[in-house]
This record gives C-alpha cells, sequence and structure tokens, in this order.
C-alpha cells in the first residue's frame, strides 16, 4: 500500500541543499574541521556555515565538546545525525554511481524521486504526498529531475489532458538509496 506522508527525514534532508554531502562526509571521516569541510566539499564559507546551522538546529550535528586541539574535529554528529548520516551516506553514494553532482537536487527533489517510487506518478498525488510544497516547488523540482534524467513525464491524451510521471533507471537507483 502506498504511504500517504512523506518520510520526514528525507523531507529533513532535503531541506538543504548541502545537508547530504555534509552529513555522509561527516560520517565518512567521523567528525571535521571547518576548514577541511570547505576543501572536500568544495563549497563557499557561507553555505556551509548556513548548512552546519541548519543541521545544528535538525539536531543532526553539534560542535565539539573537547575540541582544541588541532587533530580534533570541530564539527561531530550526535545520536541522531548518526543514523541520519548512515541514510545521507547512502543516497550520496547513490548520487555518485548516476553522476549527479552533490547539489543538483532541489528541497524536493529527494522526496519526488521517493514519491514517484512509492507509486504516486500523477501531479496531485505527488501534491497531496507532499502537502507542505507549493505547486510551483514540485513544478521545479519535477523539471530538474527531469533535466538531470531521473524522471521522465507522459502526458495522457485523456480529457482533460494529464501527465503521468515516472523514473528512469538512475532515477530507480536514487529511489532505492533513498528508501
Amino acid at each position: 500500500m502506498r504511504s500517504t506522508t512523506p518520510d520526514p527525514v528525507l523531507v529533513q534532508l532535503g531541506s538543504h541543499r548541502w545537508l547530504v554531502p555534509l552529513l555522509a562526509d561527516l560520517a565518512a571521516h567521523k567528525g571535521a574541521r571547518f576548514v577541511e569541510l570547505i576543501h572536500r566539499l568544495g563549497l563557499s564559507r557561507d553555505s556551509l556555515a548556513r548548512t552546519l546551522e541548519a543541521a545544528a538546529t535538525i539536531g543532526w550535528v553539534q560542535r565539539n565538546p573537547g575540541h582544541g586541539h588541532p587533530l580534533r574535529p570541530e564539527y561531530i554528529l550526535t545520536e541522531a545525525g548518526s543514523s541520519a548520516a548512515a541514510r545521507a551516506a547512502t543516497i550520496a553514494g547513490a548520487q555518485r554511481e548516476i553522476g549527479l553532482p552533490p547539489a543538483a537536487a532541489t528541497r524536493w527533489g529527494l522526496p519526488l524521486v521517493a514519491g514517484i517510487g512509492a507509486g504516486h506518478d500523477r501531479f496531485n498525488a505527488l501534491s497531496r504526498l507532499l502537502a507542505p510544497a507549493t505547486p510551483r516547488a514540485l513544478s521545479q523540482g519535477l523539471t530538474a529531475l527531469g533535466q538531470h534524467g531521473l524522471v521522465t513525464r507522459a502526458v495522457l491524451d485523456a480529457r482533460p489532458p494529464a501527465s503521468r510521471y515516472d523514473l528512469t533507471p538512475s532515477g530507480r537507483l536514487l529511489a532505492a538509496a533513498c528508501n
């Protein structure tokens, strides 16, 4: 049976463009210093600061209470962040495998891929599933996913015309990683 609510962890992972790569990196390196994250992720100081702040607000990342020694990481995962980071690492691995840039997805990209993979193939079904998302945000997300070769759109010859969305093989790989 199809789920009628979006996965809250997946929605939170998609809430910030760099959250998936950040959590995957922190999990892989057991924490990191700010400068290391800038170099490994290849993003600006402001973007990293906003992403770390978002992750801390959610409760996934914290400053290391034992920081002070140059070899100790400045930021570490919390207990809740460890399970989210494991999922983020799976998603980041799937993104690498299909050649998708780390920050290619829109805010609703991952929940859209998971929703289509779960059988919600019409726009209104996706809209009901991802209720806080506006129709414009969903439309932009579906367009971006189509441009990255993850989703196809078929216009059905019906009255009124309707669209049906389906995942490409790359999209199915990403959807499997999201679950």
